[in-house]
């Protein structure tokens, strides 16, 4: 699986840094560096949803913020790996 988050300048300064710290996190913490790889992007033209993730190439866009990464860990990428 490949999340890739937008590392623009307006995802830049929702926090996409913080973002994609996280998930590392997370994903080390669940043992899946194996399976799931993190890659950045440019700007997806979508900067009033930023920070911008998309998971496998996916037209499907998730709005992430700092706050809200481990939700979206738990109840976006683990399910897919699990389901």
């Amino acid at each position: 699986m490949t999340v890739t988050i937008c590392i623009g300048s307006s995802c830049h300064l929702k926090g996409s840094r913080d973002v994609v710290a996280r998930l590392q996190s997370l994903i080390a913490d669940h043992g899946l560096d194996s399976q799931v790889q993190l890659s950045g992007s440019f700007c997806n033209g979508h900067c009033d949803q930023g920070v911008v993730v998309t998971i496998d190439g996916s037209d499907e866009i998730y709005s992430v913020s700092p706050e809200t990464t481990e939700t979206f860990f738990q109840n976006e990428i683990l399910p897919r790996l699990n389901g």
